[in-house]
């Protein structure tokens, strides 16, 4: 019987069939939603006083965004990308459109025409958030990579909202903290390992992200003022710090009484 002399085995083929299979459709993807992107640039640009700067530093956030997802494929488990990582893809560009606004654009937060057009855009990236779980399920293409992914996102839309918040002056330098409070955690995820558990699902956890992510969109429209864009961005840090307390308080003790036994 002849020997099987090619650069993989048989049974090999099938798995990487599928991850190539896999790796298209999210390229894919992505190609198309840049393609969106760009087009909506060229058209809402002006409005947005998204100038060249700030259109690069946007790509260069979204190409980011992109790299990092494509490269974490392994943990999706499945032969297509999905609707799911699609909507979440779309929430990455929005994403980035914010953050391109923010760290380049030389005109953002002094038009109001402006701002009230960044946050209706800001509202899809809200508006779809918990949809892309739902397709997941749906469609059975649930995974770690996409848990993941959508929750990047999440992170850094929040990160760039308590941002804008600053710089609109709707609230102190202290706002920062709510997007910064998510990266403090995976940081002292390395002098605890206690807290790289997983946690269990949580009401409480979901309905306080929920509430930080509306009440910082708020924030972006000229109707809402100090002080109470004060009170509310402090409200949205309170529960916030109590909610990520909460759970390393968990964590913590449940490492603790491992170690115990």
């Amino acid at each position: 019987m002849a020997e099987w002399t090619g650069a993989h085995r048989p049974d090999e083929m099938p798995g990487r069939n599928a991850r190539r299979s896999l790796f298209v459709d999210a390229a894919a993807a992505t190609l198309a939603v840049g393609v969106v992107l760009l087009g909506g640039m060229h058209f809402f640009g002006g409005l947005l006083a998204l100038d060249t700067p700030a259109l690069g530093t946007a790509f260069a956030i979204y190409a980011a965004i992109s790299a990092v997802s494509l490269g974490n494929l392994g943990g999706h488990g499945h032969s297509r990308f999905g609707f799911a990582n699609i909507i979440t893809t779309i929430r990455g560009a929005v994403t980035a459109v914010l953050g391109g606004l923010l760290l380049a654009s030389s005109g953002f937060g002094h038009h109001p025409e402006a701002l009230w057009l960044t946050g209706s855009v800001v509202a899809i990236a809200l508006g779809l958030d918990g949809i892309d779980g739902y397709f997941a399920r749906r469609g059975r293409t649930a995974s770690p990579f996409g848990a993941r992914f959508d929750m990047e996102i999440d992170a850094l839309l929040i990160f760039f909202l308590s941002l804008a918040a600053f710089q609109l002056d709707k609230a102190g330098a202290w706002v920062l903290l709510i997007g910064l409070m998510r990266y403090g955690y995976v940081a002292a995820q390395t002098l605890f390992p206690g807290l790289r558990g997983e946690l269990p699902p949580s009401t409480r956890r979901k309905a306080i992200c929920v509430v930080q992510g509306i009440t910082l969109w708020l924030l972006l429209f000229p109707v809402v003022a100090s002080p109470v864009s004060n009170l509310l961005a402090a409200g949205a840090l309170a529960a916030l710090t109590y909610s990520f307390a909460v759970d390393v308080a968990f964590l913590l003790n449940r490492s603790g009484r491992g170690h115990a036994g």
